[in-house]
């Protein structure tokens, strides 16, 4: 039967890695001419190489978070400007009592943003009980990083506060005179 060792020989230069390479492999056929030598590499290639794999995962998993948050602020948009096309009539008579539109604009941003951080809370209850899943995924964070944490909250919570202000100034924009004509 044929049997196969394997070496590897690494070497370290001070110069560029590509041009020792020819010197090396005339070194190495020198001493023993019937040796194959399978493939030359420098130490970035085999970093990126073995690195690739978890790289494209993280690409991957960027991507999808971007579409997920998308997606969530398309859907707290529709919600509260559904919200709003419904509730005309109860803004036009709140701002014909006398409600101003930053009164208007606060009741619809606080409306929405009371669901998000009801959201909020139940979604970092079930990222803190998926730590140990997460934890062997991770390098150089602990699964249960504040900062990761706090920043996660902070751009869902600003996506959130931006999907839900839109609507709200469609809503302070409401004239009142023309909602009570139309009832």
């Amino acid at each position: 039967p044929f049997l196969s060792l394997s070496s590897y020989l690494m070497v370290r230069t001070s110069g560029r890695p590509e041009r020792v390479l020819p010197a090396i492999r005339q070194v190495v056929n020198d001493l023993n001419p019937g040796l194959a030598i399978a493939g030359s590499y420098t130490m970035d290639e085999v970093l990126d190489q073995a690195v690739a794999r978890p790289r494209f995962l993280m690409s991957a998993l960027a991507v999808f978070a971007f579409v997920a948050l998308a997606l969530s602020a398309i859907g707290i948009y529709g919600v509260m400007s559904y919200t709003v096309s419904q509730r005309t009539h109860e803004i036009g008579v709140r701002m014909a009592l006398g409600a101003g539109e930053s009164r208007v604009l606060k009741l619809v941003v606080r409306q929405g943003m009371t669901l998000v951080l009801a959201g909020l809370a139940l979604g970092l209850a079930a990222a803190l009980g998926l730590t140990r899943v997460l934890g062997s995924m991770l390098f150089d964070v602990t699964a249960t990083d504040p900062v990761t944490f706090a920043t996660v909250i902070g751009i869902i919570g600003t996506v959130a506060l931006l999907a839900c202000y839109l609507p709200a100034r469609r809503a302070a924009a409401v004239d009142p005179m023309d909602t009570l004509r139309r009832e």
